[in-house]
């Protein structure tokens, strides 16, 4: 098999290109799109967003021509578009799931319900989908699944974004036949489930970033969610409700990654965490009970054993998802997906003391956060997973800070796609 590089080149050579349709044209999308435009055979033909500017300045960012851009409202006008090779920017992110020369669809939204929507209209249309939305991922993503083989098409994760990082790195290892002892990631700042909107609007203006994004990475919810994914692929667990979250560096992981009667830190082995101190890398932590492998090992200053740690310093979110698209679509092949089901869970949690009557908001607001838990666990308290809150959610019941929400301390949201994939999804995984 030709490197990456190579492939794309020989793609470009032969005067083809995988056409790349995306959904969001935010912070991510417009990365995506710049990365892009400097590659061998791909192109971002068509993108859609709410705001229409978003799309025609994000294709300005990435140095092409305002004449070589389209503005789409139907789809015969983006299909003649695609047909000249021109860059159509739309706001109908259901349209542009139709259109005809369009191969591969990016969900760049971070929206769980858009994202649903996006891929289920994707996956009708028989068109791969790369989920930079692990959100909606961790809640329908089996479904999600299990109608892509169903339609013949690829279903995955991102490359780049940190479940996709993490998942090279495991595939790496246990393709070798190393024993996988455990999988995590480093987060950026100390836990605060207190964070909220108003707490890190400094922080937000300084990474010149959305409070609420910023807001879900300190509470811990995007860590859980991330990690939940990681779960969902290879069947590993996090050792306790909303995992350990050790301080420690590189070095000090294998030790740490020993079971407790063995002098280390964790009760068990295969399973999920996350770490202060070592972001924004992420790691696998590996051992073989294997003599001569231990040895070499040791030969090359991996350490003393019997775990060692595969580290990678970096993780570069959009700016890798092509790498995913080419995979999806040239192999057939996801870069992670959930294909062990439901492994993990992510549950809603109250963020403040709250009432009856009150209306939640969405995730890295002022009202929730999440935690993830083994879904067997979660399933046993009918927790609501976080995936499916939105601010058409209010409460039934009181809720104390720090207790897991539960589907019946809300009104269901019939009128959600996602609920709906949900029901769907409970349904499949029961029969």
């Amino acid at each position: 098999m030709l490197g990456i590089n190579r492939e794309l080149e020989k793609l470009e050579k032969s005067g083809k290109q995988i056409n790349v349709g995306l959904v969001g044209a935010g912070q991510m999308g417009r990365g995506m799109i710049s990365q892009i435009a400097s590659m061998n055979g791909m192109k971002v033909v068509a993108t859609s967003d709410i705001q229409i500017d978003n799309v025609t300045r994000a294709y300005e960012l990435a140095g092409i021509p305002s004449e070589e851009v389209m503005v789409a409202d139907t789809l015969d006008q983006a299909e003649q578009a695609v047909k000249e090779n021109k860059s159509v920017a739309m706001t109908d992110s259901g349209l542009l799931c139709q259109v005809d020369g369009v191969d591969v669809i990016v969900d760049a939204t971070g929206v769980p319900e858009v994202g649903a929507s996006v891929a289920i209209k994707a996956i009708e249309h028989k068109k791969h989908i790369v989920m930079l939305n692990v959100e909606a991922d961790i809640t329908v993503g089996v479904y999600l699944n299990s109608l892509a083989e169903e339609q013949g098409v690829v279903y995955t994760g991102s490359a780049g974004d940190e479940p996709g990082a993490i998942m090279e790195l495991y595939d790496f290892a246990d393709a070798l036949g190393f024993e996988v002892v455990g999988l995590g990631k480093g987060k950026n700042n100390p836990l605060n489930t207190d964070a909220n909107p108003d707490s890190v609007a400094e922080a937000a203006r300084k990474k010149k970033s959305n409070p609420k994004m910023i807001a879900s990475f300190q509470d811990g919810t995007k860590t859980m969610v991330e990690m939940n994914a990681v779960a969902n692929a290879t069947g590993f667990l996090p050792d306790q409700p909303g995992m350990h979250g050790f301080k420690a560096g590189v070095k000090e992981l294998p030790d740490i990654f020993r079971l407790e009667s063995e002098g280390g830190e964790v009760r068990n082995h295969k399973i999920v965490d996350f770490v202060q101190g070592i972001a924004p890398g992420v790691f696998a932590i590996i051992s073989s009970e294997k003599e001569e492998v231990n040895e070499e090992m040791k030969y090359l200053s991996m350490g003393e054993g019997p775990n060692y740690v595969l580290y990678r310093p970096y993780h570069l979110t959009s700016l890798e998802t092509p790498l995913s698209v080419e995979k999806a679509y040239l192999h057939n092949t996801p870069t992670i997906a959930p294909y062990k089901g439901m492994i993990a869970e992510t549950a809603t949690v109250a963020k403040v003391d709250l009432k009856a009557g009150d209306r939640l908001d969405t995730i890295g607001g002022y009202t929730i956060y999440g935690r993830i838990y083994d879904y067997e666990e979660a399933k046993s308290m009918n927790a609501l997973p976080i995936g499916l809150v939105s601010n058409k959610l209010v409460l039934k019941n009181d809720v104390k800070k720090g207790d897991v929400i539960t589907y019946g301390d809300v009104n269901h949201d019939e009128s959600s796609l996602i609920w709906d994939l949900r029901k769907r999804q409970d349904a499949m995984l029961e029969r």
